[in-house]
């Protein structure tokens, strides 16, 4: 599968590679470099099962925290991704065949991890009668039968609209469901020209239809505005009424990826969290390092509190 030429997408926007909008990152913006023991046993653990993480192939500024922290989102159905999303580092190219023993793995280092809560996620297999659903069943119920007192979070793909994949998911009986809008109507051709905005929503109101805790995430600082992010909260709130929002500051992985529109203060951030939150979403995480999985224990703590 060719990869798709980013800057044939960028519409008006400064391309990647101009030096003159290479913005110098704020005081703000800075993540702990990881380091100490439980950061290399959990590193090791993973590559001794031969697991892929999303910490390491999106580059998540938080890998020094959580990691350390014995708490890392694992990432299924390879690491190669049919789609070109803009914004992500995630290699897009022709997947390799099906590994069905990765979900035995997966249980396996959850259980050995001893973790009360596992975040699970995968690249896009569009290539896949199903989109990897019967996958991502199995590793939930494997998760289950190994961890039983394991919290089990899954952020998962659009499975392409096709929704019975998404109710094979479902039957497997996740705690929490999480699929990423990632950005704004507007900004849909030119950051995930494979997906649809309402298709997304959509996915959210069938999850949280059948009675599970729901949760999505954004990017800003990628050429939306203020006002959309509001509007998108209406949308996604009046369409899947979902429970949990991720915001955080969009980084450019590399010079062949979108460039950064503007770097959001943490005053911003503040405001979009206590917007959300007056919205009625139950639980909001809002700041410039915030990406999706993070303090995710957390944000189900205080929803499943609610209930």
């Amino acid at each position: 599968m060719p990869k798709i030429s980013l800057t044939d997408r960028i519409l008006d926007q400064p391309q990647p590679g101009d030096r003159s909008f290479q913005k110098r990152k704020p005081a703000w913006i800075r993540a702990q470099l990881p380091s100490g023991d439980d950061y290399i046993k959990l590193r090791d653990l993973m590559h001794r099962n031969n697991l892929n993480t999303v910490c390491e192939e999106a580059k998540c500024p938080n890998i020094g925290e959580c990691w350390s922290h014995g708490v890392a989102t694992i990432m299924i159905l390879g690491e190669v991704c049919t789609r070109s999303c803009g914004f992500c580092h995630v290699k897009t190219g022709r997947p390799p065949i099906l590994d069905t023993d990765e979900p035995h793995r997966v249980a396996d280092a959850v259980r050995i991890m001893a973790l009360k809560h596992v975040v699970i996620t995968s690249v896009n297999r569009d290539e896949l009668p199903d989109s990897g659903a019967a996958i991502w069943a199995d590793t939930i119920r494997e998760v289950r039968a190994a961890s039983p007192d394991t919290r089990i979070e899954v952020l998962i793909p659009d499975m392409c609209g096709k929704w019975e994949h998404l109710q094979t998911i479902i039957d497997a009986q996740p705690d929490i469901l999480g699929h990423n809008m990632e950005t704004v109507r507007r900004m849909y051709r030119v950051v995930r020209p494979q997906a649809k905005y309402d298709r997304s929503i959509e996915l959210l109101d069938r999850s949280k239809q059948a009675g599970l805790i729901t949760k999505t995430g954004i990017m800003v600082g990628i050429g939306e505005r203020d006002d959309e992010v509001d509007e998108l909260m209406d949308d996604v709130l009046t369409g899947s009424q979902c429970d949990i929002m991720t915001i955080g500051q969009y980084m450019q992985p590399t010079r062949n990826h979108l460039p950064v529109h503007r770097w959001v203060t943490p005053d911003q951030f503040a405001s979009f969290k206590q917007t959300g939150l007056d919205k009625g979403f139950r639980s909001i995480e809002s700041g410039p390092m915030v990406r999706s999985s993070y303090h995710a224990d957390r944000a189900a703590l205080e929803v499943e509190s609610m209930h």
